[in-house]
C-alpha cells in the first residue's frame, strides 16, 4: 500500500487527510525505519508494507467506527512503537493518548516521535502494566484501553480490564479469531466483571483476516486484580 493509496482509501471512507497529517505519517515512517537500526521495534519496514500492516492496521478502531475525534482518554499497553494508539491520534487529534511500555528504549523512541510529529495530549510511562494498574493516577481512569497484538484475551483481559471506568472499553486487535481464546477467558473476563460484547470481523486490504474484540467493564475490578508482574502470564485466571 502506497502512501497514496493510503490516502485514497481512508478519502473512499470520509477520513480526508490534511498535508500537515500526511506529513506526520510520512515523518513517523523515516523515524521508525531510523531508530529500527538502533533498537528493535518492529520486523516490518518497507514502506507499502509499513502503510499496510502497521499504519492502516492501527486505525481499524476508527474505520469500524469504534474511535472517533473526541476528548476521551485512551491507554494502550505493549505499544511498542505506538501502534496502535499513535496513528489513531494523527487521525483524531482530540484523543488524550497515554502509553505504558516496559522497555524505556522504546519510551524514549515514542518520546521523540511525539515531539517531531507535534503531538499533544500523549503521556508516555516506562513500567509494568501491572503496576501501574495498582497506583490510583491510573487505576480505573480510562475510557478506553487499546492492545494490538500482545497477549490472549485470558492474560490480557487481567492486564487491561484495571484501567478502565465502570462502562469502559477494551479493543483488542488480533490477527486470528480463536474462539477457544475467548472460550479460555469466560471465567478471567467473569472475575473482571467485564463481557465481550463485540467479536467484529474484518480484512485488510492486501485480504488478511483482522478482528477487533470489544469487551465492556461492567462493575469495579476487585482491587487482588491485577496480580503481581509476571503473574498474569504464568497463571492465567
Amino acid at each position: 500500500m502506497t502512501p497514496q493509496e493510503f490516502y485514497q482509501l481512508l478519502s473512499q471512507q470520509g477520513i480526508e487527510l490534511t498535508e500537515r497529517q500526511k506529513d506526520q505519517f510520512e515523518r513517523y515512517f523515516e523515524l521508525l525505519v531510523e531508530w529500527n537500526e538502533k533498537i528493535n521495534l518492529t520486523a516490518i519496514t518497507e514502506k507499502n508494507e509499513v502503510y499496510l500492516k502497521h499504519f492502516y492496521d492501527s486505525i481499524a478502531p476508527v474505520l469500524q467506527g469504534l474511535i472517533d475525534n473526541q476528548e476521551i482518554k485512551l491507554l494502550d499497553i505493549g505499544a511498542g512503537a505506538g501502534f496502535p494508539s499513535l496513528p489513531m491520534k494523527i487521525i483524531c487529534p482530540q484523543l488524550d493518548v497515554t502509553i505504558i511500555d516496559s522497555l524505556n528504549k522504546r519510551i524514549n523512541f515514542l518520546k521523540l516521535l511525539a515531539e517531531e510529529l507535534a503531538l499533544d495530549k500523549v503521556h508516555f510511562y516506562h513500567g509494568r502494566a501491572e503496576d501501574f494498574a495498582q497506583d490510583k493516577a491510573f487505576r480505573a481512569r480510562f475510557d478506553l484501553v487499546t492492545a494490538r497484538a500482545v497477549a490472549r484475551m485470558q492474560v490480557l483481559s487481567e492486564l487491561t480490564i484495571p484501567y478502565l471506568k465502570v462502562g469502559g472499553k477494551l479493543l483488542a486487535l488480533k490477527a486470528s479469531n480463536a474462539p477457544e481464546e475467548l472460550e479460555e477467558a469466560k471465567n478471567a473476563l467473569n472475575l473482571l466483571f467485564s463481557k465481550v460484547q463485540d467479536n467484529l470481523s474484518y480484512a485488510l486490504p492486501n485480504g488478511d483476516p483482522r478482528f477487533i474484540t470489544v469487551v465492556e467493564k461492567k462493575k469495579e475490578t476487585p482491587n487482588k486484580y491485577p496480580r503481581k508482574a509476571g503473574m498474569p502470564n504464568k497463571r492465567p485466571l
